[in-house]
Formats: C-alpha cells, structure tokens, sequence
C-alpha cells in the first residue's frame, strides 16, 4: 500500500506537538533542549540558524539520534527535550516522528526558520 506525503504529515503533525517559538525561547533559556535544525546545510549556510542550534539534516536524524551507529552525535539523549525546525515545518514534523519512533520522549517541532527569527529568536550565521 503505497502512502501519500499528506498522509505522512498528518500522521506526523498528530504525533509531534507544535510549539511556538516564543515557547520555544523560554525553553531554550531555562532547560537543556536541544534545538535542531534539521534543513539542508545549503539553505543554513544562506541564512544561518537559530542560535545554539546543532544542523542535521532530514535525511541523517536516524544516525545521528542512534547511539549504535558511528555517526551518533552524542547531543541527543532520548530524556532531553528536542525542538525541531526547518523552512516551513514540514520537514521538522516528519523528523519528529521519526525520532518518536526511536523512543524520543519529549519532541517539539517549532516550524519554520523565518518564523523562528520572526519571532525574535536569536540566529548565528552557520
């Protein structure tokens, strides 16, 4: 049985909550998330990225969040809280789903990137 990309996201968007960025700011102030952006590194090399924030694009999340595999980045443990962005918030609430799925307890997508600066997110530039 073959699945829509709409299909894919409404089952993401049920699964992952939204979180808004200003939230999202008071989190990242007084916590240990980990905010990640989870663009291509060509669209974070263009605009930058929130502040703090580690680049790991969609398609490297299953490697970078497994603790088995040698390209485990050491940031991720499954008692953190995560927030996920990217352009639009798509992207990120397919990756939280994602990281649901690998036992990820508390995942937050955040949307997009110009919401986040928006919003008054502090960026860096990449």
């Amino acid at each position: 049985m073959s699945v829509s990309v709409k299909a894919l996201l409404d089952a993401a968007h049920a699964l992952v909550p939204r979180m808004a960025p200003d939230e999202a700011r008071k989190h990242m102030a007084e916590s240990d998330a980990l905010v990640v952006d989870v663009r291509d590194s060509h669209e974070v090399a263009q605009t930058g990225k929130v502040k703090g924030a580690i680049n790991v694009s969609r398609g490297m999340i299953e490697f970078r969040a497994d603790a088995t595999t040698p390209f485990y980045e050491p940031a991720f443990r499954k008692e953190r809280m995560i927030l996920l962005y990217c352009a639009s918030g798509g992207r990120s609430a397919l990756v939280g789903k994602v990281l649901k799925d690998m036992g990820y307890g508390q995942v937050h997508n955040i949307g997009g990137f110009k919401d986040a600066a928006a919003a008054g997110l502090e960026i860096e530039p990449a």
